[in-house]
């Protein structure tokens, strides 16, 4: 089997830091960045050596998949200011276009049949790869969800470029998910919030594989 890719967290809010653990916990090594070197160094210690700090611009570089742990409105600047190092990359967009609606929850701030994923392809570097995946469950079940017994739960992704499945499917595995494919970036959308594949929307839940079959 090919050697897992090279992989970069960008940013390490409470998405960020999930899915780094989450690799870290199955022993891989991911590259974490962030504007917050205080944050980063934290991390790295923690991290057992696991993990390695590098600057935004140098992960990118060095990495074979990206992961921008990012607001979905930040992805304009990542791309305007990385766009010419992320040519033959693979960026995971984990976005997901909502924002706080001022009664204890969220409302999405895009158009009800748009969707991040959609709206990030029109607007990648030329030569990038884009998935969309991780996004798919919020922070707490990225990290209590990882490695489920007996079955893993399921972390849908979707992709319009067949060539790099394996490599985004062997990191969702090294993150303790079972990957499975929804089709291509036009079908994000059912994988963002309160999409019908989503935790927090019509699924409601952590899936298995199975489960996960029949809702397709």
């Amino acid at each position: 089997m090919e050697t897992l890719k090279k992989v970069a967290v960008i940013g390490l809010g409470n998405i960020g830091k999930a899915i780094a653990n989450d690799l870290i916990k199955n022993n891989h090594e991911v590259i974490v960045a962030s504007r917050n070197s205080d944050e980063v160094n934290s991390f790295v210690e923690q991290s057992g050596g696991i993990a390695q700090s590098m600057s935004i611009k140098d992960a990118v570089n060095a990495a074979d998949l990206i992961i921008p742990a990012i607001w979905f409105g930040a992805f304009k600047d990542f791309f305007n200011d990385y766009g010419d190092i992320l040519k033959n990359k693979i960026i995971i967009d984990v976005s997901n276009p909502i924002a706080p609606d001022g009664n204890g929850g969220f409302k999405k701030i895009i158009g009800e049949r748009e969707s991040a994923g959609e709206l990030n392809r029109a607007i990648l570097p030329k030569g990038a790869k884009l998935v969309k995946a991780f996004g798919t469950l919020g922070a707490q079940s990225l990290v209590g969800a990882s490695n489920g017994t007996p079955e893993k739960s399921v972390l849908f992704y979707a992709s319009d470029d067949m060539e790099v499945n394996n490599e985004v499917e062997d990191v969702i595995k090294k993150a303790g998910f079972d990957p499975l494919r929804v089709g291509g970036i036009d079908q994000s959308i059912r994988i963002e919030v309160f999409g019908d594949l989503h935790e927090f929307g019509a699924l409601g839940k952590t899936v298995s594989l199975t489960e996960a079959k029949s809702k397709l």
